[in-house]
């Protein structure tokens, strides 16, 4: 592009996405502090004289013998008449007649910016979300890549063949006593057969409240509560010789996994069955090998003659029963809060809000958008596929969709878990909050060099407000606004973590944990035991949910790892720099928990930096 003599060269990269292209026109205007050029086809040579180069408009419109078609534009590079080279990154699909602007970094020029996004009330009393009747109707910004879709469909279509298969296999044997005997009935192959193996243990039965997939409910108990009563008599057989209920309490040795959020809950009928549902206390006791064991059950939340409390010395058939009963609940309190509320459904108004009031040129926009990949399709397609009305949640979870509404917030400090030994979950979810905090500070630094310069960035500002209203039941838990650099900080690494590396732990495992269906039961189908020594075998058989049922599951598959960013939006050297920085330790602490996972009989890989999505993507 000429402009007063003075040569421009633009360099347009089209995105590598298939049908990224178009044979519509692209109109382009540069606009510089001493002037601007008209907007013209990329091939024009005429112009004026501009100063510094400030921001470029782009627009396609159809061409008329060509039908119209979006383009994917990824950057515009622009070598200005000095040699130097200024790059507007884009990564957008463009319509016909949208203008879109375009800067390499912020400016006191007023630009244009409207968000195709809006919100929607799905249930009162859980996060508001993105306004959409379908995929198709959502914008194209935030729509699955033809590649992310047909993986989509590849992934589900390969789960659907194992899960057929393995419902053929159990239907020749038509009872589910071939699931529980383990070892002799081995038909089908597991992705872990570690579970198959030992999901009747104690040890094991204490270790997933720590490293499966929900470690968000336990903590640790330094006082019974009153609706569970346990007594010293109870447990003793099962501490350390020498000591005591309350010597083991006073020293941090007892924790407590409470479903009193399950109380109460309305449950659904399947396969015209009605369906039960446990809201379980469950005591466990570090021992002093490090076991974290179960001592004390009790299936409902208020204590009589009719809600026993089952120990280990109760009857085989009645202590796996009363365990089941609260990995059944586990499962529930899992899906709809540790997974769906804190995870997905912040994420999404993580990713609306981003959208909906920063700029692509905000550094805060270009530090967050990859992190929000595909995060608004994933939501919708889950509201209607699996937590509709008609869903397969609601029809294979005992409580349905009436749980949406719970939420429950902990940290590891906050329950007590600070030295507890074996908890992987821990050791690396601090280790990458780390990485991903000291990456944020150096980047918002960068960009934020007082206080002040905060508290008067209207762009941020509105997009702290934006969550805080519309994150509805956390607002308690959200500022309203930022005073300080340190303030921003925290929460954009409390918002990358939520929705990479806290998705991965209540993810990732799902189907190593829970393919095995007596690990895991999606419901229970017979009312909960009111009494101790009535339960056998078949009993359990029958409280399992039914086959057709039980082969419904859920098959991800990776996209971007955490840390990996294939579109340049920042083009600076120090924030590039920073995230060099970044992926180096990352790429350290993957190698190092590896190692250790060698060395574990069963792997904790699910906070492995390679192993984490880049965003709420599944």
């Amino acid at each position: 592009m000429c402009c007063s003599g003075e040569v421009y060269q633009v360099h347009v990269t089209t995105g590598d996405v298939l049908y990224a292209g178009t044979m519509n026109n692209v109109l382009i205007k540069l606009v510089g502090t001493d002037g601007e050029s008209d907007q013209t086809l990329l091939y024009n040579k005429k112009g004026v004289s501009l100063g510094k180069l400030v921001l470029i408009e782009v627009e396609k419109q159809k061409y008329s013998i060509f039908p119209e078609d979006d383009w994917f534009c990824s950057k515009i590079a622009v070598t200005t008449p000095d040699g130097d080279s200024v790059s507007f990154p884009c990564y957008r699909w463009l319509w016909d007649r949208e203008k879109v602007v375009l800067m390499e970094r912020l400016s006191t020029m007023q630009v244009p910016y409207l968000s195709p996004t809006r919100w929607s009330v799905y249930m009162e009393g859980i996060p508001q979300c993105l306004k959409a009747d379908s995929p198709t109707s959502l914008p194209a910004a935030v729509r699955f890549s033809f590649k992310k879709s047909t993986e989509f469909a590849f992934n589900n279509s390969y789960g659907l063949v194992f899960w057929t298969k393995f419902q053929s296999v159990i239907a020749k044997n038509v009872h589910h006593e071939h699931i529980l005997v383990v070892g002799e009935h081995n038909y089908l192959q597991f992705p872990d057969s570690y579970v198959q193996e030992h999901w009747k243990e104690d040890a094991f039965f204490g270790y997933q409240f720590l490293n499966g997939v929900n470690p968000m409910v336990i903590k640790r108990c330094s006082k019974l509560p009153r609706n569970f009563p346990v007594t010293d008599d109870m447990v003793r057989p099962f501490l350390e010789p020498g000591t005591c209920l309350a010597a083991e309490l006073q020293r941090g040795n007892i924790f407590l996994c409470d479903y009193k959020i399950l109380e109460g809950l309305p449950t659904n009928a399947i396969n015209q069955k009605q369906q039960y549902q446990a809201a379980p206390l469950c005591l466990l006791y570090k021992n002093a090998e490090d076991k974290l064991l179960p001592i004390a059950i009790q299936l409902n939340q208020q204590p009589g003659d009719l809600n026993p409390i089952f120990l280990p010395s109760d009857c085989e058939h009645d202590w796996l029963l009363a365990k089941m009963c609260v990995r059944s609940a586990e499962f529930c309190e899992h899906q709809l809060n540790s997974h769906l509320l804190r995870a997905h459904l912040l994420a999404e108004v993580f990713a609306m809000a981003t959208l909906r009031t920063l700029p692509m040129v905000h550094p805060l926009y270009k530090l967050l958008i990859p992190h929000t990949r595909y995060t608004l399709q994933i939501n919708h397609m889950a509201r209607q596929v699996l937590i509709s009305e008609t869903g397969s949640f609601t029809q294979i979870s005992s409580i349905g969709g009436a749980g949406i509404s719970l939420m429950l917030k902990r940290n590891i400090s906050a329950r007590g878990l600070e030295s507890v030994p074996n908890f992987y979950y821990r050791d690396d979810g601090l280790r990458l909050w780390n990485i991903i905090n000291k990456f944020v500070q150096g980047i918002v630094c960068h960009y934020y060099s007082s206080d002040m310069e905060v508290q008067k960035d209207s762009e941020l500002q509105s997009w702290i407000r934006e969550i805080f209203v519309h994150v509805v039941s956390f607002s308690c838990c959200i500022p309203q606004s930022f005073s300080k650099v340190e303030e921003v900080v925290k929460f954009v690494t409390m918002v990358i973590f939520t929705g990479s590396a806290q998705h991965a732990a209540v993810n990732s495992g799902q189907f190593d944990f829970g393919a095995w269906i007596p690990n895991n039961p999606f419901t229970m189908q017979r009312p909960l035991p009111t009494a101790k020594g009535n339960t056998s075998q078949n009993t359990i058989l029958q409280t399992l949910p039914d086959i057709n049922i039980s082969v419904q599951g859920i098959v991800s598959q990776f996209q971007v790892a955490l840390g990996v960013y294939p579109e340049e939006y920042f083009t600076e050297s120090v924030p590039c720099k920073l995230i060099k920085k970044m992926q180096r330790k990352l790429k350290g602490l993957s190698e190092e928990i590896k190692e250790r996972n060698a060395e574990l009989k069963l792997p904790y890989p699910y906070l492995c930096p390679e192993e984490v999505e880049n965003s709420v993507a599944i």
